[in-house]
């Protein structure tokens, strides 16, 4: 499916994400969401919208799944790329849905002892990827993958 990635460096101009981790980023990120003073949309997919939410925050809560949410997203984002971050969940539910173009990685120089593995449940076919751009920094390389169909 087309442009429901962004993997640039401006900000996208709407962003999904999974409860997970509106949960854990929305202290920091306040009512402006990731982007910060560009104030994209933000739509968070969840089985329920929380009880309280930053005033006039940049937040739209989705209850009846992914493909709702990108439908939004996209139109929020008009004929560019929409972004999907956060979590591995989240991730893997786009990924096993055919729904991303491109994937970025972006690989620190730390190994954590737990968590979620990002590429796990995404079924038995082989998901083929070409490399669209890699970039070395000293804090983390950061690569890009198109999903080859």
């Amino acid at each position: 499916m087309s442009g429901t990635a962004n993997t640039s460096n401006v900000p996208s101009p709407a962003v999904i994400t999974g409860r997970d981790t509106y949960d854990t980023s929305v202290p920091s990120w306040g009512p402006d969401g990731p982007s910060g003073p560009a104030r994209r949309p933000v739509f968070v997919v969840t089985h329920g919208a929380p009880a309280e939410s930053p005033e006039g925050g940049v937040y739209t809560f989705v209850t009846d799944g992914i493909e709702s949410e990108l439908e939004q997203a996209r139109e929020a984002a008009g004929k560019q790329d929409v972004c999907v971050m956060g979590g591995a969940s989240i991730g893997q539910q786009y990924i096993a849905a055919g729904l991303v173009d491109e994937i970025s990685i972006h690989l620190v120089p730390v190994l954590f002892g737990s968590g979620t593995p990002m590429f796990d449940h995404l079924g038995d076919e082989h998901i083929h990827l070409e490399v669209v751009e890699v970039v070395d920094t000293r804090a983390a390389i950061h690569t890009r993958f198109r999903v080859v169909n």
